[in-house]
């Protein structure tokens, strides 16, 4: 899977970022999460502190994002659904939720080329990430490293 920026009718192209470089690269078998990219993003901010913080609100939100994601996809709002799926791949990517990212990316490419059954396909497989990232997230990073 190629995630190359594509312009849609009505939707500007897309802006590469260094967590869309990151989505782009990953194997197939990327890991669920890789404790690096917290690991980055404290470095990034000169506190690890605010970087666990950061994934800690990722946890607490995670129900939040899949639901605005979810409803725009069901009601066809493609604006909606974009804004949804662009937040979900940069946070995701950010505390390190490769899997999660990646599908989102996947995704948003659906959306980009109008294929809105495909998106609504894959959200099944976004929960299912989503809920492990979060897990993964809370067991491993955000309530046992103090």
């Amino acid at each position: 899977m190629v995630l190359a920026p594509t312009a849609s009718p009505g939707l500007p192209a897309p802006a590469l970022t260094a967590s869309s470089a990151l989505v782009a690269a990953l194997p197939a078998a990327a890991p669920l999460v890789d404790p690096a990219a917290l690991q980055d993003l404290g470095v990034q901010l000169d506190s690890p502190a605010v970087a666990k913080g950061f994934a800690r609100d990722y946890t607490k939100m995670w129900d939040q994002r899949y639901r605005s994601l979810a409803s725009a996809l069901e009601r066809g709002d493609l604006a909606g659904s974009m804004d949804a799926v662009l937040s979900l791949k940069t946070s995701s990517a950010m505390v390190g939720g490769l899997r999660l990212a990646q599908l989102a990316g996947e995704l948003e490419g659906a959306l980009r080329a109008g294929d809105m059954d495909h998106a609504l396909s894959l959200l099944h497989d976004v929960a299912e990430r989503g809920d492990e990232t979060v897990d993964e997230l809370q067991f491993s990073y955000v309530l046992w490293e103090s």
